[in-house]
């Protein structure tokens, strides 16, 4: 159970850095917290703890860092992983998913053998923006007729609305920032 001093942690060791990747924005730099076994072990079980008792078949994550949760995640849960990878990378059949960025569109692939019907799926990801990355995989999964039972980041950005783009979904974020 998230209790305020593990979610104090847990902030304390996520680097901040000022304008990157451009002017006005705050990256939330997780590197940090990954570098720290406590960290590392602390995030995992809060992103887990709500999905315990769901039954999970899969957990499926996103490139880059959707893999670093989804395995760890996959790992609490005792479950397999599926990842989710930018086009060209997968070896066998795909299936694939274009969706809409900022300033133009991009494209995700998973194995069309990855997800079998009424699998019971979690979706991960470090962190919740836009949404549009996430909305991305879950159609997929849905596709292949998963079905998924919920999502759960480390971190959302609540001021960027992309809970929106997701909200027929239980989502779960284990910090969230209200403003930039």
């Amino acid at each position: 159970m998230m209790t305020l001093e593990i979610e104090q942690k847990l902030l304390k060791l996520i680097r901040h850095v000022h304008d990157f990747p451009k002017k006005g924005i705050v990256f939330r730099d997780i590197t940090t917290l990954l570098s720290d076994a406590e960290g590392l072990a602390l995030s995992a079980e809060a992103m887990a703890d709500p999905f315990r008792e769901k039954n999970i078949d899969v957990v499926v994550g996103a490139e880059s860092r959707g893999f670093v949760f989804g395995v760890l995640l996959a790992r609490e849960l005792g479950c397999g992983f599926v990842p989710v990878r930018k086009p060209g990378k997968l070896p066998a059949k795909t299936i694939s998913q274009e969706y809409t960025l900022e300033y133009g569109t991009d494209k995700l692939e998973m194995h069309a053998d990855a997800i079998k019907e009424g699998h019971t799926v979690l979706m991960v990801d470090d962190l919740l923006a836009t949404g549009g990355t996430m909305k991305a995989c879950c159609d997929m999964v849905e596709r292949l007729g998963g079905n998924i039972v919920g999502i759960s980041f480390l971190i959302e950005l609540a001021f960027l609305k992309g809970r929106d783009q997701l909200a027929k979904y239980d989502i779960h974020s284990v910090l969230t920032y209200d403003s930039e």
